[in-house]
């Protein structure tokens, strides 16, 4: 059996300039782990698979295409796949979100 501790993952350089750590990498998928500061965003980019977003902590407000809107923790939310996205740190509160990419993107994601 592996165990991780999400919360003791290193972060990783990305293209958002946020605290992103690989929690999990296989051929299959691929899950990040984000915590984003009061304040903090994502830029909205398009992913060339399948995306969901399980909200751990805090309200962030999601971005999927043209719909805006604040959720909670244990809020699963969807992406399909090459439709823009964001993440929004709106409050003043730390929140932590677990992005699953589905099946393990072979191409980058395009910023918007």
């Amino acid at each position: 059996m592996k165990i991780i501790d999400v919360k003791k993952q290193a972060a990783m350089k990305n293209i958002h300039n946020v605290n992103a750590a690989k929690v999990y990498d296989s051929e299959f998928a691929l899950t990040v782990h984000l915590t984003l500061k009061a304040g903090e965003s994502l830029k909205p980019h398009i992913t060339p698979v399948d995306v969901f977003f399980y909200v751990l902590e805090g309200e962030p407000t999601i971005m999927v295409g043209k719909e805006k809107q604040k959720v909670k923790a244990d809020h699963l939310i969807e992406s399909p796949a090459k439709i823009p996205h964001c993440i929004y740190n709106e409050t003043d509160q730390i929140v932590r979100v677990l992005v699953v990419k589905v099946p393990k993107p072979k191409s980058e994601t395009k910023l918007l």
